[in-house]
């Protein structure tokens, strides 16, 4: 199995930044990907990025292109980032690290990914 904590949520201003963390744990070898997800109130689970865990290969949803960058430490090789620039109000959510075990194109379903984090909150005020 593939344990994943998330970190470094928070209170941040619209147009601020907050970096998140994702360290995985266990049976690392085995992900083939990791990815970001958020859940805001009363909505469904969506995806963020995605990167690819030998490749360094990343996607991104559109709300999230060129304001989010996913990347994985090349030094401790086990955790993965989410820096979160130009915060908008509608980012606010619940944020979720995921691992997926499948390799191939990164994807952004939900299913896609086996095992998931406890979330960390991210809040943006006006």
């Amino acid at each position: 199995q593939v344990q994943v904590v998330e970190s470094g949520g928070g209170l941040v201003q619209a147009g601020g930044s907050l970096r998140l963390s994702c360290a995985a744990s266990g049976r690392t070898f085995s992900a083939n990907r990791m990815a970001w997800f958020r859940q805001a109130p009363g909505k469904e689970r969506e995806f963020v990025a995605a990167i690819g865990w030998s490749d360094y290969i990343n996607s991104y949803a559109d709300s999230v292109k060129g304001r989010f960058t996913v990347s994985r430490d090349n030094a401790s090789r086990n955790t993965v980032y989410l820096q979160m620039n130009s915060l908008k109000p509608e980012d606010t959510a619940v944020y979720f690290c995921a691992a997926g075990l499948r390799g191939g194109p990164l994807t952004s379903g939900v299913r896609d990914y086996d095992y998931w984090g406890q979330g960390t909150q991210v809040t943006v005020s006006s």
